[in-house]
Order: structure tokens, then C-alpha cells, then sequence
């Protein structure tokens, strides 16, 4: 299984940390170590000062596919859930002055929280999906499908042009405008519409 990231989807988001709208979709990759056990909090890590949260639509692929044509993107997936990408700005910030890959920044150990599914048929529209991030009870991130610059079925057939996508294997789509530091003891709860979709506490 391997999980697929965004960057750069929400024109906010890319306007908040001063980036550059790119002309394709910004890809990415995270391991399988990097995703939390079930009930287990966030740890920050010693080699960061500046970890922050990304919210993010999760796309959970549900067949085998390749060179994947957009009009039949949507039958790959049948579920959306809701993660955050947990990024090391401050090195992050670092390997981009030197040009370097992000991995370290956003593939390390326990980055990365995989929420709860809902069956996609459950949407009225996949393009209108309303999903937040309260930190210690307080709105710090709200978004809306709508508002991505590639939309899921256009996400799957571009990366699966150069990855073959299997079952299981997740796409986290972009995250919108808000991020920020997570402290020691904050409580992160995440939603899509008005379901809770996990519940994190950072230690």
C-alpha cells in the first residue's frame, strides 16, 4: 500500500506559504511506516521545531488501475475519508533552498493520519464536500472539494500515468489555507460536513 500526496492544490494554501501555482498537480509520496496506529497519539519528533498540520480529502483506491482515463476515474475508488499530511516546515523550508526532495520533511515516521471512510455514494456532490480541522476546539482549517485545483477524478488519472494504483492504496488530495504549529497536548478533530472523522492529541 503507499499513499499518494497532493501539494499545492488550493490556490488559498499556495498563496499563504508564498509558492508558485504549478501547471500539474505537485506529487508526492509517503510510506507505509508513516501512517498512526489506530488509538496511538502524534508524537513530535526531536529533529523538528516546526511541525505542522494539512488537513486533507482521502481518496481510498478500490481496484487495480493504470494509464486510468478520467472519464472512468470514478469507478476506483468508493470512499472518501479525511487525514492530515503532519509536515516538518522548518526542514521542509531547508531542502527547497537547496533543492532537494521533501521526504524527509513529509515521509518520516508517524506523519501521516488516515481517519475515518464514508461510502462516496453517502455525497450528493463529490465536488462540494465541505471538511475542517479544529485545534483544541477553535476552527483553524476549513475547506471545500469545490475550491481544488485538480479534482479527484483528474488526481487519478494523472497519477496513475505514472504509478499503477492498487487496492488500498491512498490519495491525499491538497490541503486548504490555516496551517500551523502543532504544540504538545493540542487536541486535533477533524470533520467532513458535520461527521467526525478522527480525533488526534499531540504529545
Amino acid at each position: 500500500m503507499k499513499i499518494i500526496c497532493i501539494g499545492r492544490n488550493y490556490s488559498d494554501h499556495i498563496n499563504e506559504l508564498s509558492n508558485t501555482r504549478p501547471s500539474n498537480p505537485v506529487v508526492f509520496l509517503k510510506p507505509d511506516s508513516s501512517i498512526i496506529a489506530k488509538n496511538q497519539n502524534f508524537i513530535i519528533p526531536a529533529f523538528s521545531n516546526e511541525i505542522h498540520h494539512e488537513v486533507e480529502l482521502v481518496v481510498k483506491i478500490n481496484k487495480v488501475g493504470k494509464h486510468i482515463d478520467q472519464t472512468f476515474a470514478n469507478k476506483y475508488f468508493s470512499e472518501i475519508g479525511l487525514g492530515i499530511d503532519f509536515t516538518a516546515r522548518d526542514i521542509q523550508n531547508n531542502l527547497k533552498e537547496k533543492r532537494h526532495p521533501w521526504e524527509k520533511s513529509k515521509a518520516f515516521d508517524n506523519s501521516c493520519l488516515v481517519g475515518d471512510f464514508i461510502n462516496k455514494d453517502k455525497f450528493e456532490d463529490l465536488s462540494k464536500i465541505d471538511f475542517s480541522l479544529k485545534k483544541n476546539n477553535q476552527l483553524v482549517q476549513s475547506g471545500n472539494s469545490s475550491n481544488m485545483l485538480w479534482k479527484i477524478d483528474e488526481l487519478i488519472s494523472y497519477v496513475s500515468q505514472y504509478f499503477t494504483l492498487k487496492i488500498g492504496d491512498l490519495i491525499f488530495t491538497g490541503t486548504p489555507a490555516g496551517v500551523s504549529k502543532v504544540e504538545s497536548e493540542d487536541l486535533l478533530e477533524g470533520y467532513i460536513n458535520s461527521s467526525k472523522m478522527f480525533s488526534l492529541k499531540v504529545k
